[in-house]
């Protein structure tokens, strides 16, 4: 479905991608891990067409990615949800949602998206008049998902979706990652609690400073003597 390959991403005079190759295919929840700094989210945003490579390519379903503007991306079938959520405060929680899906054309199949995504995060349907802004952590979390459904997309980009979460949120943010592929959405996911992500990943990279230092299915990766030393706490 992607395939990224020889990426290099540079902010200023300062390398931040170097020659980064990785590949995700349709149906997989493919985990990226790495320490703070080593360019995870500047893939993710590269990917989505919020940063402009140096060179390299990015192909999604054959078709080249890197000079294509973010709402034509968005239009192809990518939706990413930003790491801190960046829901829309004043609107209400329907509004945020309806954002999501600004690039449809078919207006008319709305109220089965808004049902969707209600069906995933109920709690959501319960405060659909309700102020983003006055949403707990969890459930904002949970708004910026439903935000990125609303768009149809086959891949979703995932950035840190668990941070600042308590625990109980995060099992349900984990779940419902599951949920969402299950049913046909192929998932890039970011990721912190590399246990967590490694669980329920069919594959992994590892990322520092800026390469894919190690590669493999997340049980290799979770068994992986340097992973659990640098990024499980074994």
């Amino acid at each position: 479905m992607l395939d990224i390959k020889d990426l290099v991403v540079n902010y200023g005079a300062i390398q931040a991608i170097k020659g980064v190759s990785l590949s995700i295919h349709t149906g997989e929840i493919v985990t990226l891990i790495g320490a703070n700094g080593a360019g995870k989210s500047t893939i993710l945003q590269t990917i989505s067409g919020l940063i402009r490579p140096v060179s390299g390519e990015i192909t999604y379903l054959q078709h080249p990615l890197q000079r294509d503007a973010a709402p034509k991306i968005v239009r192809a079938g990518i939706s990413q949800v930003p790491e801190g959520r960046h829901i829309f405060p004043g609107l209400s929680v329907q509004e945020n949602l309806q954002m999501g899906a600004f690039i449809r054309k078919d207006r008319q199949n709305l109220a089965q998206s808004y049902a969707e995504v209600y069906q995933y995060f109920p709690v959501l349907k319960q405060r659909r008049y309700q102020d983003a802004a006055t949403l707990s952590g969890g459930e904002q979390q949970m708004l910026a998902m439903g935000r990125a459904l609303m768009s149809h997309p086959r891949l979703m980009l995932l950035d840190e979706p668990s941070m600042g979460l308590a625990p109980i949120f995060i099992n349900e943010i984990f779940d419902i990652i599951r949920a969402i592929n299950a049913a046909g959405t192929t998932v890039l996911l970011i990721e912190q609690n590399a246990n967590k992500a490694l669980a329920i990943a069919d594959r992994g990279y590892v990322l520092a400073a800026g390469q894919i230092k190690l590669q493999g299915t997340g049980q290799e990766l979770l068994d992986n003597q340097a992973v659990q030393q640098a990024y499980l706490g074994g």
